[in-house]
């Protein structure tokens, strides 16, 4: 049983009884023994499936159906073919069902059954929310990400951390793109940031706020159409394949070069009533093909970030100079301190990211080259 604390969702049936509900205990014990017969000719049925058909899921993701299309929905179709009729699972992407923002909530009461973010979009009450999506510096190429959750011991603080909250179970993390900032207007030094609206994502907005760069969300159907009538001056949510395929780049003019992580932390995540209720098999099915997608957005954005940098036409390339970016990556420190400071379970990722960086600073070509 998990430990319910603030970050539990009430529902209507946890309330406290009242006058109705003595009513119907009466009634119940009246009932007994009719129920007790029906009850006693269903059991000495035949063995059949508890419910009507197939198990159903509806699976949110944070992603707009042209990124879905390669993010998830090839793990789902696999799935649900896998699966053999045994267990269906119903897409939906960014905003169909409930908000973004509402992701967590929504995943806790039961509105949906599963869903894939980052923890810190969906709007998550864990302390270790903070480290989703992109968290400055923390990694330099998609590969350091699966290695800190596998090999450096961040799965097991996740599922520490979410086995602290109710009603929701984390079950994978994986890596996507890394952070590049797309606009309209260039950015060639630290102080043309200043005043620039991006959409992007929440942890790595707060760090670049410290240089100007407001953050503004809007649904993410929206930011095309945001960009092009002014409400927005860019994107700080995603590498080049995002930026290409999804259509940003034909809005934006200027992308820049100096990256604030290597790699987005996203995550799956499913409701726990509904997980329970998923026969073992099926689940090491759902895990299977989560590190199969893994496999595929490791592939797919590691190909088409270097492509489309070479080979890309839509945007002109621009570059902070390396002495002004220093600053930038020696401010992370105070800023990894601060988070590392807001719960013991932040201090211990933090000191994982320092000792995970100090061993790739030290053993150099080919997992740092700088």
């Amino acid at each position: 049983m998990k430990k319910t604390d603030k970050t539990t969702i009430i529902r209507p049936d946890d309330a406290a009884s009242g006058p109705a509900d003595a009513n119907r205990r009466g009634f119940l014990k009246t009932a007994g023994l009719a129920g007790a017969a029906a009850a006693a000719s269903t059991l000495a049925a035949p063995a059949v499936h508890a419910q009507n058909g197939p198990i159903r899921w509806r699976l949110q993701t944070y992603s707009g159906a042209p990124l879905g299309a390669h993010v998830i929905k090839p793990q789902i179709e696999a799935f649900n073919k896998a699966a053999n009729g045994e267990m269906e699972i119903e897409l939906y992407y960014a905003d169909q069902l409930v908000p973004t923002s509402e992701l967590f909530r929504a995943l806790q009461n039961g509105t949906i059954d599963a869903v894939q973010s980052d923890d810190a979009t969906m709007a998550s009450p864990a302390d270790v929310a903070v480290f989703g999506g992109y968290f400055p510096f923390s990694t330099r190429y998609s590969l350091d990400l699966p290695v800190l959750f596998q090999r450096y011991g961040l799965n097991e603080i996740w599922k520490e951390a979410y086995d602290e909250i109710d009603g929701v179970e984390w079950i994978s993390a994986g890596a996507w793109d890394p952070l590049h900032i797309f606009t309209k207007e260039p950015i060639r030094s630290l102080a043309d940031m200043k005043g620039k609206r991006v959409f992007g994502v929440p942890t790595a907005g707060r760090f670049l706020a410290r240089y100007g760069l407001i953050p503004v969300t809007v649904p993410w159907d929206d930011v095309e159409v945001a960009i092009q009538t002014g409400q927005l001056d860019g994107v700080a949510w995603c590498g080049f394949t995002e930026a290409y395929e999804v259509g940003w780049a034909d809005v934006c003019n200027y992308a820049l070069l100096n990256n604030v992580t290597g790699a987005w932390c996203g995550s799956y995540f499913a409701n726990s009533d509904s997980w329970a209720k998923v026969p073992e098999h099926l689940k090491e099915l759902f895990k299977i093909t989560i590190d199969q997608s893994h496999y595929y957005r490791q592939v797919w954005y590691w190909g088409g970030e270097a492509d489309l940098r070479v080979n890309g036409k839509k945007m002109e390339l621009t570059t902070i100079p390396a002495e002004e970016w220093d600053t930038v990556v020696k401010d992370a420190e105070s800023f990894w301190d601060e988070i590392a400071a807001s719960s013991p379970r932040a201090g211990r990722v933090v000191e994982i990211f320092k000792e995970y960086n100090k061993v790739m600073e030290q053993v150099g070509v080919p997992y740092r080259y700088s």
